[in-house]
């Protein structure tokens, strides 16, 4: 093998990513091996993300580099990326809340990726912050496409279980299975909202609770509107909703700019038609200073990455000499999401 295995950085449900080096290049990249059944072979999901992010080649999707298929196992080999963006939050700012520059960039670098996707007709169907990985330079870019699905014309119909539940959009909550670019478009609101503020938007327990947490802040969609949603797909329950005022965006993140207010009002619309899609998106007033604002909170991304990074070997340091003799603990680190 052209790579050498390094330390895990992770294990899932169907996947343990390794960081590694290429023997070639010398570069660090990201080993993420398969777990293969032997009765049921590779899984869809894999085969699915393979085929996917072969065609995907865009600066914020993360690069398939290599695929190392034998009996045993299945290895993908991505790029190397330092975190994700919920790591990010976590490390930055104001409890978990960004900077606005940064989030501009972000919004940017996501939309940018997104639309691409959208333009090959891939739906990305899992966006969240865990899903975005970003590297010292400040680049944000797309992962795990284990959920995606290529779009056709008609839309085909898709299975609803999809997009982590609090960035799932009200009309997979009630069941649609007719969607579009715009469940991705509704997830982007989200992640949005949750770099302004630092925590989810909307977070429910279930289907039916997640519905009343978005209904709380976009307040009771009209008949017209749910009417829309259930004839276009005939999988769509209905069922009375409390009756809510809408709270203004500008309530809930009064130190955000009047634009940002603007641009997630477009992206969090109840109606899925109504959404902006991602290329009208980027053409918004938020993005008006895009370019230059980009690479100055990059700029400062990368030099917070850079501390970011050494307080994180310094941390690992510790932690190897409290741990050492140590007995390992269950459960699993969470897989990045390569």
């Amino acid at each position: 093998m052209n790579y050498i295995q390094l330390e895990k950085l992770g294990e899932g449900t169907y996947a343990t990513v390794h960081k590694g080096r290429s023997r070639i290049t010398n570069e660090l990249v990201a080993l993420k091996e398969i777990h293969l059944d032997a009765e049921e072979g590779t899984p869809s999901t894999a085969i699915r993300e393979i085929s996917l992010m072969k065609e995907l080649k865009h600066p914020n999707i993360v690069r398939l580099y290599d695929v190392i298929h034998t009996e045993s196992k299945l290895m993908l080999v991505f790029e190397f990326m330092d975190l994700d963006l919920k790591k990010y939050m976590d490390m930055h700012g104001d409890r978990g809340a960004l900077e606005p520059a940064v989030v501009r960039s972000f919004m940017w670098q996501l939309l940018k990726g997104t639309a691409f996707c959208h333009d090959n007709r891939v739906l990305h169907r899992d966006l969240k912050p865990q899903n975005l990985l970003i590297n010292k330079k400040g680049e944000l870019k797309l992962a795990d496409f284990g959920l995606a699905r290529a779009f056709g014309i008609p839309v085909n119909t898709f299975s609803n279980e999809v997009v982590t539940l609090w960035y799932r959009a009200p009309d997979v909550l009630l069941g649609s299975r007719t969607y579009s670019t715009s469940i991705d478009v509704w997830s982007a609101g989200c992640i949005m909202a949750e770099m302004i503020s630092g925590v989810p938007l909307f977070r429910g327990r279930d289907n039916n609770d997640q519905l009343n947490q978005i209904i709380r802040i976009l307040g009771t969609p009209d008949e017209a509107t749910l009417r829309r949603i259930a004839s276009e797909s005939p999988e769509v329950q209905l069922r009375p909703f409390p009756r809510m005022n809408r709270i203004p965006w500008q309530s809930l993140y009064a130190k955000a700019h009047p634009l940002a207010h603007d641009l997630l009002d477009k992206l969090l619309q109840f109606d899925p038609s109504r959404r902006l899609d991602c290329t009208s998106a980027l053409h918004h007033p938020y993005f008006g200073s895009s370019s230059s604002s980009s690479s100055s909170s990059q700029q400062q991304q990368q030099q917070q990455l850079q501390q970011q990074q050494q307080q994180q070997q310094q941390q690992q340091q510790q932690q190897q000499q409290q741990q050492q003799g140590a007995q390992p603990q269950g459960g699993h680190m969470r897989a990045p999401a390569y």
